[in-house]
Formats: structure tokens, sequence, C-alpha cells
């Protein structure tokens, strides 16, 4: 039977692999406008920005190429995210009628990411990553 740190590298790798292959697809609805109906973000303009950090660092994460830079830009563009786009901090009552909670102002996607991301930009890609093949290190 094999050991459990074998189970945890595959459970890592799968999670990165998915985690960064669905923020590509977020990216890829903004900048390339497909896999959704509705309009793409004018070009340049900050959500344009954001949806290439997702298409670009998604994809890398996902293959596991230069996975700490690409996660703490990721997580990073994920926090601005948050705090600029769903809990909208700037607005008077932010911090009335729990708005500041991921449930109550829809952003659990953008929190999330932003962790996931996070524990990467700290670990590494772990052992089934091109990083690993690249240099040696997880």
């Amino acid at each position: 039977m094999p050991d459990r740190s074998s189970f945890q590298a595959f459970a890592g790798a799968a999670l990165r692999f998915v985690a960064g292959g669905m923020f590509a697809c977020h990216g890829a609805q903004k900048v390339l406008g497909v896999l959704h109906a509705q309009h793409s973000p004018a070009p340049w303009s900050q959500l344009w920005f954001g949806g290439l950090i997702e298409l670009v660092c998604g994809a890398l994460i996902a293959i596991g190429l230069f996975t700490r830079p690409a996660a703490l830009l990721a997580s990073g563009t994920m926090a601005v995210a948050y705090f600029q786009f769903h809990w909208k901090v700037q607005e008077p009552g932010a911090l009335a009628d729990l708005k500041f909670l991921p449930i109550i102002n829809q952003g659990e996607l953008a929190a999330l990411y932003c962790f996931v991301f996070l524990v990467y930009a700290v670990s590494g890609a772990g052992a089934w990553s091109i990083d690993r093949r690249r240099t040696g290190a997880m």
C-alpha cells in the first residue's frame, strides 16, 4: 500500500491543476471572450488586466511552472478583487450588515482562490510539477 506522503503529493498536484485550470478559465472569459455569453471588459482596463493575470498565472500554476511567483501574483490579485469588488471597503457602511462576509458579498471564489494560491506561493508546486523537474526542488 502506498504511504501517506504519496497520497499527499497526488492530492496537492490535483488541487494545483484544478485550481490553476479553473482560474485560467476565468481569465479566458475576460481576455479572450470565450466560455460565456457576457461581454468582455474593455482591453487595458483593470478588469482586463485581472483577466490576463488569471489566464497566464492560472496556466502556469496548473502545469507547475514558476509556481511560487505566479501563485503569489494570483493570490494578490484575488485579495484586490475581494476587497475592491466584493466587499467594496471604500463604500460607506462596508462593515454594516455583515457585508464583509464572503457568503454575503458573493466573494467566496475570490477568498478561496486567494488562500489556495497563497499556500502554493509559500510551499511551491510539489513533486508532480515542471518546477520540480526543472530545479529538483519542491
